[in-house]
């Protein structure tokens, strides 16, 4: 079984949660109520990037407490956990694409389309439900 702290795990999954939680209720609005409201795409942008980083976190905790091979970069990190069974090749390539997501909302903040934040609030949350069940099953938890 690998190594890690399991306060910290629950800490970074419970942020995690909290974030998905609230990109789930604005998941249930509509495209125009949503497109026209700045305050909620900035609450949809800010909770992206704190469940991406969560995901990036608990996955960076894990590499490290287990001395797998360093991420060239935060893509790179679901990559590595891929290496050692937590995910599937799919679904690796699906999480390489949320830490670009990322990457987009901090660094190109400027450039992101908020039709592209609204397609992906409606396609991609259950992603964050699926890598927690993924992080589960290799760290044999019984529930996260």
């Amino acid at each position: 079984m690998p190594l890690f702290n399991p306060d910290k795990i629950a800490k970074m999954i419970s942020e995690m949660r909290k974030a998905v939680h609230r990109l789930q209720s604005l998941k249930t609005l509509d495209k125009d109520t949503f497109l026209n409201d700045p305050d909620k795409i900035s609450s949809a942008k800010y909770n992206f990037v704190v469940a991406i980083e969560s995901a990036i976190d608990i996955c960076n905790h894990i590499i490290s407490q287990n001395s797998y091979r360093v991420p060239e970069d935060y893509a790179d990190t679901f990559q590595v956990m891929g290496e050692h069974g937590a995910f599937n090749k799919d679904f690796i390539n699906a999480l390489k694409e949320m830490a670009r997501f990322r990457n987009r909302l901090i660094h190109l903040y400027m450039e992101i389309d908020d039709e592209q934040v609204h397609k992906i609030l409606q396609t991609r949350l259950d992603d964050f439900i699926r890598f927690l069940d993924g992080i589960a099953v290799f760290l044999k938890l019984d529930k996260v």
